[in-house]
């Protein structure tokens, strides 16, 4: 067990110095909010592509906060996708009142397209600026969130930027799992690698990603990432993958989201894309599990239940994990110190949504999004884009 115990406390020790490297090298959208562009550079205009399908409660104030932008040329496509309560009449009222949205009301899906991924299409196609922003009906703006984006995109030469938004949550338990979330997908994603044009780590994030019409139209639009669940990350991918310049930045401060009301919302919505960013394989799903519970569970085990040197080098592996915690949470420290204490729980949490999600996908034989049924059959002929 004391070797075992070394090598998780090495584990992160090389996590923490990573982490903390590259997030120093994470940029901010606040630190683009004084660059001054050219007039030519401010006169291309924005697309915004809202897709949302049952989103009555959330889309009037997303779309509100959006329309005080600071960037001056900004059209809205809306696109409501089939909805069943008031989405579609929401947006024909934004129209109303804002001669810079219009709406495209899907009725039907084709076979072969996901709900989410046709909509965005069905809104590239309308859409007519240079510059195509693709974003969620729950996302909040502020007035120099675009303006930010497009300072970043003019001063760096990148053809796509993502931005990561603040994630607001109503509940403790749902504020430790998001917490625990952010920790894991850091170490697994490495955001920070997008950034570095050598890296083939790539990045897409669905609250904002804002890509050149150009570049979009050269990745195949959405309809080469048509049955991915995982759409917003693909989209970041293939950019990447087709060696063109993306960036990604800190949103704290400028776009906010409220990633699920509950616990249990949480894990119900994990559902979609689980086993899809597992590549749909057994053996990703068996690494993953047993990754998480030697490194982030077993480690409290041991300074519980171990005695020597044992439960010493475990300890030093939990501090480590806290501070990477605290650094990654992007929360106050008092905060993430207090969602910490139940870590080893919001691992468990974790580790079952994982096991529900994929449990659920094989045995139904696909996923449920939004009311809709996706064969896993259908899924799988998109896995290795």
């Amino acid at each position: 067990m004391v070797y075992l115990a070394w090598i998780t406390v090495i584990l992160w020790g090389l996590v923490l110095i990573d982490t903390w490297i590259g997030f120093r090298r994470f940029p901010k959208l606040d630190s683009f909010r004084e660059t001054v562009l050219s007039p030519a550079d401010r006169s291309g205009r924005v697309s915004v592509i809202v897709a949302a399908r049952n989103e009555e409660d959330a889309i009037y104030e997303s779309v509100k906060s959006q329309l005080t932008s600071t960037w001056p040329g900004v059209e809205w496509i809306l696109v409501n996708d089939r909805s069943t309560d008031a989405t579609g009449e929401k947006m024909d009222e934004l129209a109303r009142q804002d001669s810079r949205i219009r709406v495209v009301h899907v009725r039907d899906l084709p076979e072969g397209w996901l709900g989410k991924n046709h909509a965005m299409h069905c809104g590239y196609e309308e859409a007519t600026g240079s510059a195509l922003l693709f974003t969620d009906a729950d996302v909040m703006f502020r007035p120099h969130t675009i303006e930010g984006a497009m300072a970043c995109k003019k001063t760096t030469g990148a053809r796509h930027v993502t931005m990561t938004p603040e994630m607001t949550v109503k509940t403790f338990w749902t504020q430790a799992f998001v917490h625990f979330f952010l920790f894991g997908f850091s170490y697994y994603k490495r955001p920070w690698k997008a950034n570095d044009d050598r890296s083939k780590i790539a990045l897409g994030i669905g609250a904002f990603n804002l890509i050149d019409r150009e570049a979009y139209e050269a990745i195949g639009t959405h309809r080469a990432i048509r049955l991915r669940p995982d759409d917003d990350l693909m989209l970041g991918v293939r950019v990447k993958a087709a060696g063109m310049r993306q960036r990604a930045i800190d949103g704290t401060g400028g776009l906010s989201v409220e990633w699920y009301p509950s616990l249990k919302e949480a894990v119900k919505g994990l559902e979609k894309n689980t086993f899809a960013g597992l590549h749909y394989s057994w053996l990703m799903v068996l690494f993953a599990l047993s990754g998480v519970f030697v490194s982030q569970v077993l480690p409290f085990i041991g300074v519980l239940f171990h005695e020597g040197s044992a439960r010493w080098v475990y300890l030093a592996a939990v501090v480590l994990m806290l501070i990477i915690y605290v650094k990654t949470s992007f929360a106050p420290w008092k905060k993430a110190l207090k969602t910490f204490t139940v870590f080893p729980l919001s691992a468990l949490i974790f580790i079952y949504t994982l096991i529900r999600a994929v449990l659920k996908t094989v045995i139904r034989g696909g996923i449920e999004w939004r009311g809709t049924f996706y064969s896993l059959k259908e899924l799988k002929k998109q896995r290795n884009l």
